[in-house]
């Protein structure tokens, strides 16, 4: 009997093992996939700050613009750099630029608080008043037989 205990208790926790290796290798893969669209979106902000640096350079103010190009190609480095990175090198790497891109490393902060807010505020819902106010119809009424106006 205490054999049989012993061999159930070992079954049981090779199981339990197997599960949770099985749940930590799809953990990592999820991290992973978050990881590498973390780093399309910061290339895409990246290509963003070089079209409007090439605009300001090409319009009056040449040398914000010089400097919002320079700041794209540093961000794009950093985009490169985080494809298949786990988040623990990811945050080191984010650590490292806001050292050395203090001012880059801001805006894009800032860029990435103005999105947020943005989408928030047209994802929010809008309050019940407001929603039928906006989505009624307005249609005259139609006059009944007797003269007057009916409400339907």
């Amino acid at each position: 009997m205490k054999d049989k205990l012993a061999d159930d208790m070992a079954a049981a926790k090779n199981t339990i093992k197997e599960g949770a290796d099985t749940t930590l290798e799809k953990v990592n893969e999820v991290v992973s996939e978050q990881a590498n669209f973390a780093a399309r979106q910061v290339g895409g902000v990246a290509t963003a700050l070089e079209k409007v640096g090439a605009e300001l350079e090409a319009s009056d103010q040449p040398e914000v613009g010089r400097y919002a190009r320079q700041i794209g190609r540093s961000v794009q480095r950093v985009a490169k750099q985080m494809q298949n990175k786990d988040i623990g090198q990811i945050a080191a790497m984010a650590e490292e630029f806001g050292r050395r891109e203090p001012l880059a490393f801001l805006g894009i902060a800032a860029l990435a608080g103005l999105s947020a807010s943005r989408f928030l505020t047209a994802s929010a819902k809008r309050s019940p008043m407001e929603a039928t106010r906006g989505t009624l119809p307005v249609t005259p009424a139609a006059p009944s037989v007797t003269g007057g106006y009916t409400n339907g």
